[in-house]
């Protein structure tokens, strides 16, 4: 028996968080949540009235929030803003790449350019900032937590580009999870499903579905919101998750254990 397991194991104070795609859903439940537990964040996001209405709350719980606005999908944009989280914090102790997004499309129809918009917002954009933060992750190592989807791991009809880029990145955390070892850096994936999000106003077609439905989960018992992804990640971010890496942890109301795509009447995929 050891005497490290404690409360205290759960806490992140003073640690530096970063957080993508915090404006809101759960990017900014994630961010406030973190803060919550002691940590300092770095934010960013296209979304600045939403990132500031974030970075207040974080303020609110007494933590410090430096903020940015960028296009994740721009690499000298993430560079610049790794350097300014180096200029604020000196270190990075936990990296969260929550930003991406979708649209609704047959496969045949997305063009080149948007088939490019979705591989540098979903995969690359991750890519750049683990290769941004590492460095900046000391001898005491890091945690990064990737926020991927239930679509990750079954098939994405109308969305299979985004769901090949989540599959993706999966992947990409299994592996980083063995090279970035030796730095103590744990890297481990959230597959979130049946919780909304603004961003889930944006899909055509299949939003218009899902206003059909009531938001509950297939199996449990309760209307999820962000904080149910971002309470997983906030475990993943800290001591009590230290012997988790290469993980992904599915906070989906038991979605994936019990569902599958369904075909309507009329030829349209719904889940």
């Amino acid at each position: 028996m050891t005497d490290w397991l404690s409360p205290d194991a759960a806490l992140l104070t003073d640690r530096v968080a970063v957080v993508t795609g915090a404006a809101q859903g759960i990017g900014e439940a994630t961010a406030v949540g973190l803060a919550r537990f002691g940590a300092h964040l770095a934010i960013c996001d296209r979304n600045v009235s939403g990132m500031e209405a974030t970075a207040a709350a974080i303020e609110a719980a007494g933590r410090q929030a430096l903020t940015g606005e960028l296009d994740v999908r721009d690499p000298e944009a993430v560079e610049a803003f790794v350097g300014q989280v180096e200029e604020r914090y000196g270190h990075v102790d936990v990296l969260v790449n929550n930003a991406g997004g979708t649209f609704w499309s047959d496969f045949l129809d997305v063009s080149p350019k948007g088939q490019d918009a979705l591989v540098r917002e979903n995969f690359t954009s991750v890519t750049h900032f683990i290769r941004g933060c590492v460095p900046l992750m000391g001898e005491r190592g890091g945690s990064i937590v990737n926020v991927t989807s239930i679509e990750a791991h079954r098939a994405g009809p109308g969305f299979a580009v985004y769901s090949a880029m989540k599959a993706a990145v999966e992947n990409l955390t299994k592996s980083l999870a063995l090279e970035l070892a030796d730095r103590r850096i744990r890297v481990n994936c959230v597959a979130p499903d049946m919780i909304p999000t603004p961003g889930d106003t944006g899909l055509g077609e299949m939003a218009q579905a899902l206003d059909q439905r009531t938001w509950s989960p297939q199996v449990w018992p309760i209307e999820a919101t962000p904080d149910d992804c971002a309470a997983t990640i906030v475990f993943l971010a800290g001591d009590l998750a230290r012997f988790v890496t290469g993980s992904t942890v599915h906070p989906d109301g038991g979605n994936l254990a019990s569902a599958g795509w369904k075909r309507l009447p009329d030829g349209k995929w719904i889940l």
